[in-house]
């Protein structure tokens, strides 16, 4: 069911691309369209997480570098029985993580230096567990793919307001009305997914609670503090565990309440750690070139 609403909302995405062609080139803008939009998803499909990976500066990071942090992610990624992706540090101060990639077997997970310099232990475990969730669920290839083609049929309909063909009234809505289109399908895929990967951190982790308290500490601070990627490009902001930098009204998740609410009823039904017992925080790691470890290996526990 999950496969088959994603393969349709990707259809509608497409479907939008060829009526923006169709508005500014007839028939055959609208062939061109689907033309571009196929390529524009194969090209998506192999390089995903490059792409995103390059568009963070983000720096891979491995036992000798970062051991805890490192040893943390390869953790969870055997309870959660995935192969072990790539463990990459953006230097960025805004508290944030995301994953890439088209499968388990080639993806990425990374977070920020201002998610390690802010959370506990155990909340950024659950952090990282989240973003696993979405590699388990194969989120990640879909949501970049739609945040591509929203992003192209956006690019589109500006292009069109500048050298649209006179073609009456329908060719001015569809200028005017496909990004927003857009904007709700790229929604509808994400919100639905956030959910997903919380409850995957949940079981991962066996600590809602913990992810609960980094959600709660992180979402006030990364609207505060700038992200230049999503500055930028809008769609990448998709890709975080919070959104960035962008108003609720046009979030491509649900709310944060919403979420902390869900993964508290999961710990009130048991099953799960709880709050973790470990307080201290996360050392500083906002210089990459010490290539310091990301969690402090003499840390009492």
């Amino acid at each position: 069911m999950n496969f088959m609403k994603t393969a349709m909302l990707l259809a509608a995405l497409t479907a939008l691309f060829m009526v923006m062609g169709y508005s500014l080139g007839g028939s055959g803008g609208a062939i061109i369209a689907l033309i571009v939009a196929a390529g524009m998803n194969l090209f998506t499909y192999w390089n995903a997480d490059k792409i995103v990976l390059k568009m963070h500066k983000a720096v891979e990071v491995d036992a000798g570098s970062h051991p805890e942090f490192y040893a943390m992610v390869e953790r969870l990624a055997q309870r959660a029985q995935l192969p072990m992706p790539k463990v990459y540090i953006v230097d960025q101060p805004q508290p944030n993580a995301f994953a890439t990639g088209r499968d388990p077997e080639h993806s990425a997970v990374a977070a920020t230096t201002g998610l390690l310099d802010m959370l506990s232990f155990d909340e950024i475990e659950g952090v990282m567990a989240h973003e696993l969730g979405h590699v388990k669920n194969r989120d990640t290839l879909i949501m970049t793919m739609v945040a591509t083609i929203a992003g192209a049929v956006s690019m589109l309909a500006n292009f069109g307001m500048f050298f649209r063909s006179n073609r009456g009234i329908a060719g001015i809505m569809a200028v005017l009305i496909a990004p927003f289109a857009a904007m709700i399908v790229q929604m509808a895929i994400s919100r639905t997914r956030e959910f997903g990967a919380d409850r995957s951190a949940a079981e991962i982790s066996g600590k809602p609670l913990a992810l609960a308290s980094a959600l709660a500490k992180i979402s006030g601070e990364a609207q505060r503090i700038q992200n230049p990627v999503a500055e930028r490009n809008p769609a990448a902001a998709q890709l975080y565990i919070v959104p960035a930098g962008v108003r609720q009204m046009f979030s491509t998740h649900p709310p944060t309440e919403d979420r902390i609410a869900a993964l508290q009823d999961m710990a009130g039904s048991g099953g799960a750690d709880g709050w973790s017992s470990r307080s201290d925080e996360i050392g500083d790691m906002s210089r990459l070139k010490n290539r310091r470890s990301a969690l402090d290996p003499t840390r009492s526990r």
